[in-house]
């Protein structure tokens, strides 16, 4: 492996496996914390929403002008939601009561979250690890904000499993495989799509992130907050994962 591609890849594999962080969380309680959960959402939306503004469009409009990233990120943004509309997943609490449901669905529930979010993550892998080929600075940025935004996957995937069959290492296996993928993702533009891209095409590509995070933002993150009932907890953590995105990037800039 090329000696540049190991940074990006260990950054993709930390982002991707942060669903096993969540679903440690999950298998440690026995009862979700719905205010948890609405603060982690809120504060994930807040991240991606300042890393999405503040410093992917801000390089995507230097590489190739505002016309054209301003199309890529509409792309972006409509990829997205051609994934989520054909393979929804759900977090736990977003529709119904966990309690409420049989074992039998809970496991469905739990391993169609699991492929779900794999399918989500694997785009994030390939667009984490080649803006961190190009700016280490940028990839740590979209790194922290996958990050942040798979833990709460992780809860989803490992908490029905687990109440369904009772089985630790179960829950665990599907939470892991699911993130896994995003490594995945990264090894597949390393070794195959690398050499077809250059900076205009990277001007694209962190503008088509860009849109999708901000689809996962505004379609997903901050509905699913507001679902369990706190009025104004989720836009106060949204305001701080903004604030902390954006003094993130304001300290690796300076550095």
């Amino acid at each position: 492996m090329k000696e540049e591609f190991l940074k990006p890849l260990i950054l993709t594999t930390i982002a991707g496996l942060s669903t096993t962080i969540g679903s440690l969380i999950g298998l440690a309680f026995k009862k979700e914390s719905s205010k948890f959960m609405s603060s982690v959402l809120g504060f994930t939306a807040g991240v991606m929403i300042g890393v999405s503004f503040f410093e992917l469009l801000p390089s995507s409009f230097e590489s190739i002008g505002f016309i054209k990233s301003s199309i890529a990120f509409v792309i972006g943004f409509i990829f997205m939601f051609i994934i989520d509309y054909f393979i929804p997943h759900e977090y736990i609490g977003q529709k119904e009561k966990v309690s409420e449901k049989t074992d039998k669905n809970l496991l469905r529930t739990g391993l169609f979250v699991a492929i779900g979010i794999a399918i989500h993550n694997f785009p994030e892998g390939m667009a984490t690890f080649y803006s961190s080929v190009v700016n280490i600075k940028v990839g740590i940025a979209i790194a922290v904000a996958i990050a942040i935004h798979n833990i709460p996957e992780g809860i989803a995937v490992s908490a029905p499993v687990y109440k369904a069959t009772g089985s630790r290492s179960k829950a665990f296996l599907w939470s892991f495989l699911s993130g896994v993928v995003e490594p995945i993702g990264a090894v597949l533009t390393a070794f195959i799509l690398f050499s077809f891209l250059n900076l205009q095409i990277l001007g694209f590509i962190l503008a088509g992130i860009a849109g999708l995070m901000v689809f996962i933002s505004i379609d997903e993150l901050l509905p699913v907050s507001k679902s369990y009932g706190y009025s104004h907890l989720p836009i106060i953590s949204f305001i701080c994962g903004l604030a902390i995105m954006i003094l993130s990037l304001f300290l690796l800039k300076k550095g």
